[in-house]
């Protein structure tokens, strides 16, 4: 549900910060200002500005679900915390229309001392909510909570996971006119996190607007109406969720898109895999330098060792023709292209690849030791250097995933030996296509007979 009523409105909302290299500077700020006001004169400052916010505009209609995107630091948390009404904007105006629900910081509201009826009371009562309006509400509460014989003790015994159930179910069965929801959906675990998105999907239809802070990509395109893109506090785009996300996946990860160029007569779609490195880089094979950590998809914080035995030096992936796509679609297939180079000899050198989910989960890893089987890796002579291309379909959840690669080989014992292998260094977004549940797409028919 939407109607064109606007219900947040932001108009050039700018926020700067004082900040001051030691605490007794803060005081020589106060006794200069008080001196200034005073005497007139030119004015002393001993603090630096840090501007969080610049000129800010945006607008959230009835029942719509916006989502805030940006990287750490970018300024969402004070734009939220504007629109709420808990900081104010040195520059511009924000007005909301309607009661506020706001889950801004992980127990926000809630005294550590207090049980958990307590608060629910109390954070209810801030809220604009009568006991007696809680009273009629507080099973409601309690049953989306789910939190048992907790709700009798301190929430500082409560587990952050705990903490933002009954928060969450304290700003969620109010019905406001505007939730506020800063990261805290993060916390709790899948089903609460499901049970959250029912809820939140159930406000919208009754008229509820939404502002989400989120970096979860999946949850951007799954159940918002709109994304904004903020990046050091200004406003870079806002439009339909999937470009907004993919734009934000560009800056996020310092992405440039690649697109190869039509030869004269051909189409997209029709380049062989020859063609996708040659489209891509001509001297991709050729290159003496090693380029992996250049590669738009290459994760800094990767995890690496080996014996330098051999080296892996570059990479490139391809949907389709488009090399370094920001996303892929689940189903879609993907080519990875690996250079590497043998610093020694090395007799049967082995060669692997692995898909792992962001909480570290192997999703599949094959080698070319089990993929081969009777044909065996080329031996790698001291100095050679090759290229290896693995192809596979990505039928998985939306989400992000890493790719591993790495070169062993094994010792007279049968004992693996790490050459050079690269953990979680290749970062992939999948992003949906046909909808399930799960972690990976089992293409399952389902028919009446």
């Amino acid at each position: 549900m939407s109607s064109e009523e606007i219900v947040i409105d932001v108009q050039g909302v700018s926020k700067r910060y004082e900040i001051y290299a030691k605490p007794s500077d803060r005081l020589k700020q106060m006794l200069a200002s008080g001196i200034r006001r005073i005497l007139p004169g030119d004015e002393v400052r001993y603090f630096r500005e840090f501007w969080a916010l610049h000129g800010v505009s945006l607008h959230v209609r009835r029942g719509e679900c916006v989502a805030l995107i940006g990287r750490n630091g970018s300024g969402k948390s004070t734009l939220l915390q504007i629109i709420a009404g808990t900081v104010s904007p040195t520059e511009g105006v924000a007005s909301v229309d309607g009661r506020v629900a706001a889950l801004l910081e992980l127990g926000s509201g809630f005294n550590p001392e207090f049980t958990g009826i307590e608060n629910v009371y109390l954070n209810a009562s801030l809220l604009g909510l009568s006991r007696e309006d809680v009273d009629a509400r507080l099973d409601d509460i309690l049953s989306f909570a789910d939190i048992g014989d907790f709700v009798n003790q301190p929430v500082k015994t409560y587990s952050s996971g705990m903490t933002v159930r009954l928060a969450f179910a304290v700003q969620a069965q109010i019905d406001p006119d505007v939730l506020i929801v800063d990261e805290a959906l993060a916390v709790g675990d899948a089903r609460f996190q499901a049970k959250c998105f029912a809820r939140l999907k159930t406000l919208r239809e009754r008229g509820t607007s939404i502002l989400l802070v989120t970096h979860s990509t999946e949850q951007v395109v799954t159940h918002c109406d709109r994304a904004v893109l903020i990046d050091q506090g200004q406003k870079l785009d806002d439009g339909d969720p999937r470009p907004v996300v993919n734009r934000y996946l560009d800056l996020l990860y310092g992405r440039q898109r690649i697109t190869p160029p039509i030869r004269e007569g051909e189409h997209a779609g029709d380049a062989t895999v020859n063609d996708q490195l040659e489209h891509f880089d001509p001297q991709f094979g050729e290159r003496h330098e090693p380029m992996f950590e250049s590669r738009p998809a290459y994760n800094p914080y990767e995890h690496r060792w080996g014996d330098g035995g051999a080296e892996i030096m570059d990479f490139a992936v391809f949907a389709g023709d488009q090399a370094f796509p920001a996303v892929f679609r689940s189903g879609e297939e993907l080519a990875l292209y690996v250079r590497y180079r043998f610093r020694s000899g090395i007799l049967r050198p082995i060669l692997g690849v692995t898909l792992k989910t962001k909480e570290g989960l192997t999703v599949y890893g094959t080698n070319t030791e089990m993929a081969l089987m009777d044909q065996a890796f080329p031996p790698g002579e001291a100095g050679r250097s090759g290229i290896a291309l693995c192809q596979f379909r990505l039928k998985c959840a939306p989400g992000d995933y890493f790719l591993s690669v790495g070169i062993a080989s094994r010792d007279g014992s049968g004992e693996a030996v790490p050459h050079d292998r690269r953990y979680d260094s290749i970062h992939l977004c999948v992003e949906p296509d046909t909808p399930f549940v799960g972690l990976a797409d089992l293409g399952a028919r389902l028919e009446f007979l």
